[in-house]
């Protein structure tokens, strides 16, 4: 193993962003690498992860997490190596996912560290595809959408992390029809032609209301929102009777400075009967096994795509952040140090 360098290098919040972040909210800093103490490990981060919710936490406004505070280190999922280790359990050489990223170097209790095995699938797979977006698709669909074989399913941002997915849990758990929005033309040949997606439009090319009748004639069974806005109010209008809609996200609106304009249909819930419920992964860890081993087995077997986006290096991780808000990954954003 290397010599350790002097310094770690980690992100702070100097600002609370107003509106699109702007790269003069943040600062690299250089700190000393911290030592662990007992029941501590040392981990240098080889992926981080930059993702939509981030945003949310740079606000001050009251979340359902803790906002980043100013002048101190953010944090982010990352999975990286052991270097040197005081707790049981985990040795020197051992690869760990643990939630102290936007950093090179992190001192993590044991406790907020788990293993996971670099042989079994790639590292950074542990960021998306099997990682928290993952699941955060697998059980918005299956537990809050209540997704039943035979529905149809539409999903917005579909060629991102969390959207692909569950466009192709959906596809493989037996829906009738899966229909996709997404941002350019080569991502809706994403879905259609890698992901399996039946249908899939560019919400850039037209009303979104327009492109999901056309999509969706026969109207939609679940919606799972990644985006808000447009999206949601065009997938209430094509609701069918005991509709669900799932709220994971809406990152149309994540850097407005006015509120959203609607929608403005909600009363259409009372014909059809509809549900919208809300969604946060951290209420769904008990699903993680059996989604490590089912979605595990279909990415094994090829059944499951996945894409992911690299930028290299600690020193472009706001750059890579800013990129998912303008929608300029395929799949999964990840930080590669």
């Amino acid at each position: 193993m290397s010599a350790l360098p002097a310094t770690n290098r980690e992100w702070h919040l100097r600002e609370r962003p107003v509106g699109w972040p702007k790269p003069e909210d943040f600062a690299l800093v250089e700190t000393e690498i911290g030592q662990p103490g007992p029941g501590q490990v040392l981990v240098r981060n080889v992926h981080l992860s930059v993702d939509p919710y981030m945003r949310g936490r740079m606000s001050a406004a009251k979340s359902y997490v803790a906002p980043f505070e100013l002048g101190k280190v953010m944090q982010g999922g990352a999975v990286g190596e052991v270097v040197a280790s005081e707790a049981e359990g985990i040795a020197v050489g051992d690869h760990v996912l643990h939630f102290f990223g936007w950093r090179e170097f992190a001192v993590v209790d044991a406790e907020h560290a788990v293993k996971v095995d670099a042989q079994a699938a790639p590292l950074s797979t542990y960021l998306g595809v099997l990682g928290m977006p993952g699941l955060t698709a697998y059980a918005g669909l299956l537990r809050t959408g209540d997704f039943k074989e035979g529905d149809t399913v539409f999903v917005s941002g579909a060629a991102g992390a969390v959207g692909g997915q569950v466009g192709q849990i959906a596809r493989l758990k037996g829906a009738a029809r899966v229909i996709g929005s997404a941002g350019s033309d080569e991502k809706v040949k994403l879905l259609t032609e890698e992901y399996g997606f039946d249908a899939a439009f560019n919400y850039k090319a037209g009303p979104v209301h327009e492109q999901l009748k056309e999509a969706a004639p026969d109207g939609i069974d679940v919606y799972f929102d990644n985006v808000g806005g447009d999206h949601l109010e065009a997938a209430i209008a094509r609701l069918n009777r005991d509709g669900r809609i799932v709220i994971c996200g809406a990152i149309s609106a994540y850097n407005s400075t006015e509120p959203p304009a609607g929608p403005r249909n909600l009363t259409r819930l009372i014909q059809t009967r509809g549900r919208i419920e809300g969604m946060l992964v951290g209420d769904h860890y008990d699903l993680q096994p059996q989604f490590v081993q089912e979605v595990g087995a279909w990415v094994r077997s090829g059944e499951l795509k996945y894409r992911e986006t690299f930028v290299e290096g600690i020193e472009n991780t706001v750059d890579a952040f800013l990129g998912v808000l303008r929608g300029a990954n395929t799949g999964k954003m990840v930080v590669t140090l």
